[in-house]
């Protein structure tokens, strides 16, 4: 028999083999897919919603939002609560064979990779809906081959554990509509001013297009792109047989009118606070991303919800929601450190950037008081320093540079003391102030309050030329309102995690005294001049109902009004993004929006005076003579001093052989110094009469 006539019984034996070969291998895969198909609906998937998404809580311990990737929070809603054109709509362009496919869908991968090789690189794609919601549920959206693992791993999941309603009803409340709108409901509201259930075709193709490029497609940026993709969108709908063609025709045509861009979204609470604490945790505390999108953490934070209110009311009463002009107003408990508002500008739909934490606004006039406490501490000036406001050009830096201040308006009143350069916020006499106390001492003294920005060490730092920020200001203006002492500027309380293990907590620190609280108590009586007759706080006194100090500012670009009660400390800016100059009525929203706040927001706290530290001694003085005041002056006025720098002699100016001897029994023409008792008696008429 010859070799040939063996080899066709050998050929079968080896196809026998890799046939059995084969159908073990495709045994063994059947096996394995079956076994990692049970393992993952066995498998829980992430927690999704609300049990992962870190939570802020305010002072009370009430939750104010939730922490997601994007820093917003949802409005889910049911399907049924949306109108079905949106879905079909959505359906039609982004997964027509939803209902039909297992999560994935197979031609349309091959025809995006046919594309994406003729192409040269990656140009299409073929998610379905529940690989977009995988995507936008768990995963980042990074191009790598394991984040495109973990996508099928959970596509597959969602299939398995939820019906294809289920997912769909999660993708619309999960997809992001562009300008801070994040599911189908939020989307119809900013647009439209309407539920998701009430939108009209036209209404459902518009928003059904945006999720493809928020930007883009977005009828606020572009709405030639948005008309375009809308029209393909009928289009696409008339082809599936979902509506006629004269219906896709007639809803092309239709006018629709939407909501004015940014248009506030009073479902909000806080959010620039919000996004404050969430750099915070990040920046500062080390606490990562994906621990406060998805940890389930809790953060309780200083902000007092009633307060929070007051200010956003004042804002939105005191701004002109029609106009370019933003604002921030934040406030702090100067006994605590504790930051009890904030509201970053008028509207965080349209515009994200909290004012509140600028470093770029120039704070004016309202820097003074920070001069002032320098002079007064020193004790090389006091209430009662004299200087001539008048055109004045000073020379610095050895004569080699001069500084010439105009006072607004051009008003100068002469000789004036350190009381009436306050209330009246005198330019001259703020720079005389610099001059005779050094600007490096004043910068430095602004350091030891809370501004940590760089400040320049010149004449014009006397007048607010160097730009800070809202919230130092607040702190700095805290540490006057607290008698001197500064408390560590605080938002986070306690940060836990998802099993209430305390991940953070705020170190219980004492305050530093930075200032002497007898300069601090003296500097307060005269801020609180601002609100008096002549002061230019004067016109919201009638506002305020209890004792207030405070100091106004105004630059070509920012309005300021900064001011403390024993119980805040606040600052509100008003200005624009651009560098615009503002008008002097602009300029003046910055006192009514800080009087309203703080009447509103302690309303229900009793008036208090604020406390006097030892060290302090009040006279009666003769304003024109700067003297002690006798029964013989005609007028009095009540100073008050760091003890030791109060005047010593008797006004001689009035009547014959006055004597300065308070000894001399029996003479008519001789009174002691008049002095104020410092009861508490006293002191609430004192703030009564004024």
């Amino acid at each position: 028999m010859s070799s040939d006539s063996a080899n066709p019984p050998v050929r079968k034996h080896r196809l026998r083999r890799m046939f059995r070969l084969l159908a073990a291998m495709i045994v063994l895969l059947l096996l394995a897919a079956g076994a990692l198909l049970g393992y993952l609906y066995q498998k829980e998937l992430p927690p999704i919603g609300d049990d992962i998404r870190s939570k802020l809580l305010d002072s009370r311990g009430n939750v104010l939002a939730t922490f997601t990737s994007d820093g917003r929070s949802r409005d889910p809603v049911e399907l049924s609560q949306i109108s079905p054109l949106l879905i079909q709509a959505t359906l039609a362009v982004e997964d027509r064979k939803f209902y039909d496919h297992a999560g994935f869908d197979l031609l349309g991968m091959g025809r995006a990779v046919l594309v994406n090789l003729e192409e040269g690189n990656r140009t299409q794609g073929a998610s379905t809906l529940t690989q977009q919601l995988a995507r936008n549920l768990y995963l980042s959206h990074e191009k790598t081959w394991t984040r495109k693992a973990k996508e099928a791993v959970y596509t597959m999941q969602l299939e398995m554990k939820y019906s294809k309603d289920e997912i769909l009803n999660m993708y619309l409340n999960e997809i992001y509509y562009g300008h801070g709108a994040y599911g189908i409901e939020a989307a119809a509201r900013m647009y439209f001013g309407k539920a998701a259930a009430d939108l009209d075709l036209a209404e459902s193709a518009m928003l059904a297009g945006i999720p493809k490029g928020p930007t883009y497609y977005s009828p606020y940026n572009h709405m030639d792109n948005a008309k375009k993709r809308q029209g393909i969108i009928l289009s696409v709908m008339a082809d599936l047989g979902e509506i006629t063609q004269s219906a896709a025709e007639k809803a092309v045509q239709e006018n629709l009118s939407f909501k004015p861009q940014g248009e506030k979204d009073t479902t909000v609470t806080a959010p620039y606070f919000r996004d404050y604490v969430r750099n915070l945790a990040i920046d500062s505390l080390h606490i990562s991303s994906d621990e406060l999108d998805q940890g389930g953490l809790k953060v309780y934070t200083t902000l007092d919800p009633d307060m929070q209110q007051a200010a956003e009311t004042a804002v939105e009463q005191g701004m002109d929601s029609s106009s370019e002009l933003e604002t921030a107003l934040v406030s702090i408990d100067p006994r605590t450190g504790y930051i009890k508002a904030m509201v970053g500008g008028t509207n965080y739909r349209a515009n994200q950037f909290n004012h509140a934490l600028a470093t770029t606004r120039q704070p004016g006039s309202s820097f003074k008081p920070i001069m002032y406490l320098t002079a007064l501490s020193s004790k090389v000036m006091t209430g009662l320093s004299v200087f001539n406001s008048e055109p004045t050009l000073f020379h610095y830096d050895n004569n080699r540079k001069t500084y010439q201040p105009k006072n607004f308006g051009d008003k100068y009143l002469g000789e004036i003391n350190m009381r009436q350069a306050i209330a009246a916020s005198d330019n001259i006499y703020a720079v005389n102030t610099i001059m005779k106390v050094g600007a490096e001492k004043v910068a430095a003294m602004a350091a030891k309050m809370g501004i940590d920005s760089p400040l320049q060490s010149v004449p014009s730092l006397a007048l607010g030329t160097s730009p800070v920020s809202p919230l130092e200001m607040a702190a700095a203006f805290a540490v006057i309102g607290d008698g001197g002492v500064k408390m560590p500027t605080t938002a986070i309380l306690k940060i836990t995690d998802a099993q209430d293990n305390i991940l953070y907590e705020a170190p219980q620190l004492q305050g530093e005294t930075v200032v002497e609280p007898a300069a601090a108590y003296v500097l307060t009586r005269l801020m609180e001049g601002v609100f008096e007759s002549g002061g230019t706080g004067n016109r919201v006194a009638s506002i305020i109902k209890r004792p207030v100090a405070g100091k106004t500012g105004t630059t070509d670009t920012d309005g300021w009004m900064v001011g403390f009660t024993p119980e805040l400390s606040t600052a509100v800016w008003v200005g624009y993004d651009k560098g615009r100059n503002i008008a002097t009525a602009d300029g003046r929203r910055a006192a009514p929006i800080f009087a309203q706040f703080t009447e509103k927001a302690l309303e229900s706290i009793p008036p208090k005076i604020f406390p006097i530290p030892d060290g302090v001694v009040s006279v009666y003085v003769n304003p024109q003579s700067g003297k002690l005041a006798t029964a013989a002056c005609p007028t009095k006025e009540l100073e008050t001093f760091i003890s030791g720098t109060e005047p010593t002699e008797y006004c001689d100016q009035h009547g014959e052989g006055e004597s300065s001897d308070p000894a001399a029994e029996g003479s008519q023409n001789i009174t002691a110094p008049l002095k104020e008792d410092h009861s508490l008696w006293n002191d609430i008429k004192r703030w009564w009469m004024n």
